[in-house]
């Protein structure tokens, strides 16, 4: 394969990335939804602590397990902050429609 062939296929992964990316964040702010009808907290460290170890042991290189670690830490970041963002939307909804 040359240059082109190979950032073909970068791009193509790319575009799966974002594609699972948004899947995965969908199912967590399900999940987020569920939380908030349990009262449940959002923040669940143990289950944030398995997230990371499942993906440590999924890992077969070249990625190192700290390189996987911090990518699913920012993924876990931003997911919890689309789960707030939801949260807020859906208070100030909630606030106009009485």
């Amino acid at each position: 394969m040359n240059l082109s062939d190979w950032r073909r296929r970068i791009d193509e992964i790319d575009s799966k990335l974002v594609e699972l990316l948004n899947a995965r964040s969908h199912c967590a702010l399900e999940i987020g939804k569920l939380k908030q009808a349990a009262k449940l907290p959002l923040y669940q460290p143990e289950r944030e602590k398995e997230v990371l170890q499942n993906a440590e042991r999924a890992n077969p290189g070249p990625l190192s397990n700290a390189a996987i670690r911090r990518l699913f830490e920012r993924i876990i970041d931003e997911a919890r902050a689309a789960e707030r963002d939801a949260m807020h939307k859906d208070a100030a909804s909630a606030e106009k429609d009485p």
